[in-house]
Parts: C-alpha cells; structure tokens; sequence
C-alpha cells in the first residue's frame, strides 16, 4: 500500500498544508503580539522580526483559506457556509474563527505599521489618520481578542481532524492541543526565519526572547507527543494498532523518528540550547534551525493526517 494511498483515505496533502499554514499564521501572529508588548515595546515596525511576522501571517492565513477552499469538491460553494452558518459543524465554526481573526489581524497590523501609514496618509488620504487613532485607542481590546482567537485557530487546527468519525488515532482529545504548539512552534520559527531574510541582527534581543519561549515549548510539545501515544496504546483495540502502524516500520516510520523526533525536535531544541549556553547567535544558526522547525511541524501535520487515516474503528 502507498504511503499516501487507502481505501479509507478522506484527506489528502491540500488539507495537511491547509492545517500547516493556518498554524503558522496563528503562530507568527501570536509571537508578533508578544514581541510587541513584552519585548520591543518602543518602535516595533522597526523591528525586523515583527515586520517579518506581520507579513508571514497574512499570507499564510490567505494561502491556507485558498487551499481549502480549492480543494472542496465546489469551491464556487464555499459562500454557503458563511451565509448557511451552523454553529455544531467544527468547519463552520472553524471558519468563522479564521475570518474574524483575520479582519483583526489586518487592524492590528495597521496599528503596528501605523507610522508607515500615518505618513502616506497624511499627502493621500487624511481621513485615515482617523482610523488609526481610533484603533490606537481600541489596542488592549483589540490586542486581547486577537491572542484569544490566535490560539483558538491553532488549536481548531486539530478538532478539525478529530471531528472525522471512525478514525481513533484522529478521534484523540490530546490532538488540538498538539497542533496548538507545534503551531506555536512554526509560528516562531517562521517569524525567526523571515527576521533574518529582512536583515535582521540574529543576536537581538528578539531572538534571544523567542529562543527563550521556544526551548520549553519545544519539551512540552515532546511530552504531549507521547502522552498523544501512550493514551493510544494504553486504550487498546484499534487505537492501539492505530499507534503501531503510524509508529512502526516503513514510510510514516521514518518520517516521524527521523522526521519530525530528529530534524523537527530534536536539532532545533540541541541548537537553542547550544545558542543560549554559547551566546553565539549567527545568521545560519538561526536560520537552520527555524528551518528544521518548520520542516517538522510540516512533516507533523501530513503524519498526523495520513497515518491517522490508515486505522479505522
């Protein structure tokens, strides 16, 4: 049987992206937020890394969306879920969680850029001087519901797997919880990664900050990637075979011990740790490894999605 084959195959790779790219913009956004108010403070649209974030979420959020809506069997439909809203189905929910926080996204990031945007308003179109003062007066409301909506589509990112029914290795309370930190963790590399592109100092007080976040985000999302496991096994049944076919011999094998344990975990968590004990951060350092971060996360979600779909009840 092909590794991206089954006769019980619902989802293909498009949603496995779909999942990987709302993640990262989730993250990214989240990050930008903490950056801004507990790392910058002063001048953020000068920072390198909030730039970087603030231009990585939006894209990603856009190009998920285009994904998913692409890969509906009518995609010219998809306007019946929004105006058809049905508050029990885990896409509708989910995607009104996806516009929401994307309109407040857009706001924030005006409010972010807000100097940028004062200065070209003030020669073409002044009344928008009004917009950004009054977004500067709504922020803490503003900053607080986008944090919430953040985490909600990271962690929506796993209750849409686990509303398939029949699949007992997608059918795991543990799994938005999952998918929330390693969307959290993609978020913070992705925001690393496009920070030094743009020139940013890979010794900054920005990174030092992330790193900070990211080395006990990355042991948390280990842990949860075992009690994932554990709580399968110790299930028994087909939830049990459903962890030893992803976890066994073969394909999926590899690509979670090698893949997403290795490259994906454990080098980013052996490089950070070596970053902060040597104080030595250069521009590859950083960059290899938002890379295999990135990279993990990515090769996570087509794991969690195919192999979760090789068992059923």
């Amino acid at each position: 049987m092909s590794a991206f084959h089954s006769e019980y195959l619902v989802w293909h790779w498009p949603i496995a992206f779909y999942l990987f790219l709302a993640g990262v913009s989730a993250g990214a956004m989240f990050f930008a937020v903490l950056l801004k108010h507990l790392c910058v403070k002063e001048a953020p649209h000068l920072s390198g890394y909030i730039r970087a974030a603030c231009l990585i979420a939006p894209v990603t959020v856009m190009a998920g969306l285009g994904i998913l809506v692409t890969d509906l069997t009518k995609p010219l439909q998809f306007w019946k879920i929004l105006l058809f809203y049905n508050p029990t189905s885990v896409m509708s929910v989910g995607v009104m969680i996806l516009l929401v926080y994307t309109v407040l996204m857009f706001m924030w990031i005006a409010l972010v850029m807000r100097p940028y945007i004062d200065e070209w308003s003030e020669l073409h179109l002044p009344w928008l001087q009004h917009i950004t003062a009054w977004l500067s007066r709504v922020e803490p409301t503003l900053t607080g519901i986008l944090v919430i909506l953040s985490l909600s589509l990271g962690a929506y990112t796993g209750f849409l797997l686990s509303a398939l029914p029949g699949y007992p290795m997608l059918n795991n309370p543990v799994l938005p919880i999952l998918f929330l930190l390693s969307g959290l963790s993609s978020g913070a590399a992705s925001s690393l990664l496009g920070g030094v592109l743009l020139h940013g100092n890979p010794d900054s007080r920005e990174v030092k900050f992330i790193h900070k976040i990211e080395i006990p985000l990355i042991l948390v999302e280990i842990v949860v990637i075992f009690t994932f496991f554990m709580g399968l096994v110790l299930t028994g049944g087909q939830s049990k075979i459903a962890a030893m076919n992803a976890l066994g011999f073969g394909f999926w094998g590899a690509v979670f011990w090698f893949g997403i344990l290795v490259i994906g975990l454990s080098v980013p968590l052996a490089m950070n740790l070596f970053m902060t004990a040597t104080a030595k951060r250069r521009w590859a350092y950083v960059a290899a490894t938002a890379s295999c971060s990135l990279l993990g996360v990515l090769m996570l979600r087509h794991f969690i999605l195919y192999t979760g779909q090789l068992t059923i009840a």
